[in-house]
């Protein structure tokens, strides 16, 4: 199978974990109903773990290498810019799709990474494909919570909904990889950029929702979304 083979079926796979989540979220029944919310919680917990652990170990480290000190406060400070204007706009329209558009936009530029990395031979795209399907499953449980609150659609047709994001895994790969690659600087830029709205995203967004009162469990679960992510970059450097 050659690179590009590897990343069409990479970012697919990645992006299939956003209608698995979905799935997942329109099947799970918990009695009794404290257990079942801080089940939530765990989950949205865990999402945010694993977004940390792939802008410490993936995003971050690769988005240095090539950028001076100036691009690299740029690309961080353009990117929180980008995703707090995206998500004030998404508040103020009240618009049903916007926990959807919010996963969307780390999903697609990560996946641009993701190509980009293969195609200049960097180790971190497997890493980092890794770390993508690991956060798309809860943020596609997340997404179909919401948008079941928000929207009228329900059920199968939520999931669907969820299933037609996956497309956009591959076409971003792909342009990290055919147009991207050859240039480096472009890439790590694209690297921070998208780091820098993960991070407040989660803060933002996510942090706030895994905290519940009196219950100190979902912590634990950023914590073994964060240890997740580190496994998996242990093994790929060994």
């Amino acid at each position: 199978m050659n690179e590009l083979a590897q990343v069409l079926l990479l970012t697919t796979m990645a992006g299939s974990a956003i209608p698995v989540g979905g799935l997942f979220a329109m099947t799970e029944k918990i009695s009794p109903e404290w257990l079942e919310t801080e089940f939530r919680h765990s989950v949205i917990a865990f999402g945010g773990g694993v977004l940390i652990s792939a802008v410490a170990l993936v995003l971050v480290p690769d988005g240095i290498k090539e950028l001076s000190l100036t691009w690299i406060i740029a690309a961080f400070v353009l990117g929180g810019l980008a995703f707090w204007g995206l998500e004030t706009l998404l508040d103020r329209s009240k618009s049903s799709m916007a926990q959807l558009v919010a996963m969307l936009s780390d999903f697609v530029p990560e996946a641009i990474a993701l190509g980009a990395a293969f195609a200049t031979g960097e180790k971190a795209g497997m890493l980092l494909a890794f770390l993508i399907g690991l956060q798309n499953l809860p943020e596609g449980f997340n997404a179909f919570r919401e948008l079941e609150v928000s929207s009228k659609l329900r059920g199968w047709k939520l999931v669907a909904c969820l299933a037609a994001c996956v497309p956009l895994g591959p076409i971003a790969g792909w342009i990290g990889y055919q147009h991207l690659a050859s240039y480096p600087r472009g890439v790590d830029f694209v690297m921070l950029f998208a780091a820098s709205g993960i991070l407040y995203l989660t803060f933002q967004d996510l942090a706030p929702q895994a905290r519940a009162e009196n219950q100190r469990a979902p912590a634990i679960g950023a914590v073994l979304g964060f240890l997740l992510g580190l496994i998996g970059h242990v093994l790929l450097a060994s």
